[in-house]
């Protein structure tokens, strides 16, 4: 028991249990806070301007002798940079991913993205889950509640499809499943198994793309010798078109793989229910 200036007692527990839901909240909140902050501080310094192809390409020969002097310590930057990006959903995923193939090899590169994006969307997941579950199911009403059972029921082939069809923005993918129900465990193999094919695929585009680097930039420098500054040179690497029809299609078909033991299982439960209803 405390005193105020006028001599009135106050309660130290109800002076506890007045605190106690700031805390709370503040704890709750706190992740997804800092992934925001983060987030809003990259874009304000312009981060985000320099994930791309033409920057890469620019900076090439610098970064392959950095790499050349520093391979392990180069690669754990990679990674690092990878889990900055995803977490904090920072577009030009897709370039740095080609990116690694050019610099590090389809092999190690493809590793190293997987494990660089795995980790960042499962900081986004818990995050997500921590922050905003809770609130999310109490506004949403019953509509999420069986939504919710349906994915968790199929929690495994929907995050494969989800992970192998590219239709679907990776940031969306990484946090959806927080209020659906999805088991930490499950999120996190389904992601590091579901990106492995597009992440293969970008990976070995970028370990044949320096050919076409070297041959723009040539191209680009000439313009400029010739014209200048101001005379209006580009410099062009557009992903979209590196990325071909079949690439898609095939990622596509494997995503629908996927929903098979969905479909199965579907199957089997209307056949048992007409059989039922015969009996």
């Amino acid at each position: 028991m405390t005193k105020n200036k006028h001599g009135s007692s106050i309660n130290d527990k109800t002076i506890s249990l007045e605190t106690k839901p700031t805390k709370s909240i503040l704890k709750q909140y706190a992740p997804i806070l800092i992934i925001v902050g983060l987030m809003g501080f990259a874009f304000s310094q312009g981060w985000h301007k320099y994930l791309t192809l033409k920057e890469l390409a620019l900076n090439l020969e610098a970064l392959q002798g950095f790499i050349s002097a520093n391979y392990i310590m180069a690669v754990l930057a990679y990674i690092a940079l990878y889990i900055a990006v995803t977490a904090l959903s920072i577009p030009g995923g897709a370039a740095i991913t080609i990116s690694g193939g050019l610099l590090f090899g389809w092999l190690v590169g493809t590793f190293s993205t997987v494990v660089g994006a795995t980790i960042g969307a499962t900081l986004v997941f818990l995050a997500a889950k921590t922050s905003l579950g809770d609130l999310l199911k109490s506004k949403a009403g019953p509509w999420l509640k069986q939504l919710e059972e349906g994915f968790k029921e199929n929690a495994t082939s929907y995050m494969l499809f989800l992970r192998l069809v590219p239709a679907f923005p990776f940031w969306l993918v990484n946090i959806a499943p927080a209020f659906l129900g999805v088991a930490l465990p499950t999120y996190i193999w389904t992601t590091f198994v579901g990106i492995i094919p597009g992440t293969l695929a970008f990976s070995y585009i970028g370990q044949g793309l320096e050919s076409v680097i070297t041959a723009q930039k040539e191209s680009y420098q000439a313009c400029l010798t010739e014209k200048g500054a101001q005379g209006g040179c580009q410099f062009e690497l557009d992903i979209s078109s590196l990325v071909t029809t079949d690439l898609i299609i095939a990622l596509v078909l494997l995503g629908l793989v996927a929903l098979i033991p969905i479909v199965v299982k579907r199957m089997r439960s209307k056949k048992e229910t007409v059989n039922e209803a015969n009996s």
